[in-house]
């Protein structure tokens, strides 16, 4: 038997039934699912020292299990120094079994790692049924050396969702494990 993550099992086994007890779905195609994850760091001191580009890279590529790609700027900003091209953030858009795995580790080991750590804010949400969060410190993933970091520097975490309103999109993650804050 091929091997499937543990969440995207839970997901299939669990979650549907979950989530169509609680909104009634009648068609199972009809339940939200994750579609990607996409993590991504701006990296505005890339203007003046083009390695912490790879030091982003090098460090998405640990965390995520995928190799991490460069954004570059789509104009010119005089006031910034920026022109159009240069490269000036990193991104990892992560789907099927990475994605399971990264969001597995993510809730079990990353967040609880956090200091002083009460659960993610439900503010996220954007209208539409995908969630954003903030991290201020990639030290939080296991997958990090601590002396090897250059600078402490945070990421956004993006999940998006087929759900149609962020009331569905945040039962869906709840049951996926993510811990939002109690009102």
């Amino acid at each position: 038997m091929a091997y499937s993550p543990r969440l995207k099992e839970e997901y299939k086994s669990r979650v549907i039934n979950s989530l169509t007890d609680e909104f009634g779905y009648k068609n199972v195609m009809e339940v939200p699912k994750l579609k990607r994850i996409v993590v991504s760091r701006g990296v505005g001191a890339a203007v003046a020292d083009k390695k912490l580009i790879d030091y982003s890279v090098d460090e998405f590529t640990k965390i995520t299990g995928q190799k991490a790609v460069s954004t570059n700027s789509k104009k010119d900003v005089a006031n910034f120094k920026l022109r159009k091209g240069m490269p000036i953030g990193v991104k990892v858009t992560l789907r099927g079994e990475r994605m399971y795995e990264f969001l597995d580790r993510l809730v079990t080991s990353s967040l609880p790692r956090v200091r002083d750590f009460n659960g993610i804010k439900a503010t996220g949400f954007d209208g539409r049924g995908n969630y954003s969060l903030g991290i201020t410190e990639q030290i939080i993933f296991p997958e990090i050396d601590i002396d090897k970091v250059k600078k402490i520097e945070g990421m956004n975490i993006t999940f998006i969702t087929s759900a149609q309103t962020d009331k569905e999109a945040k039962s869906l993650l709840k049951e996926l494990g993510l811990p939002f804050k109690k009102n």
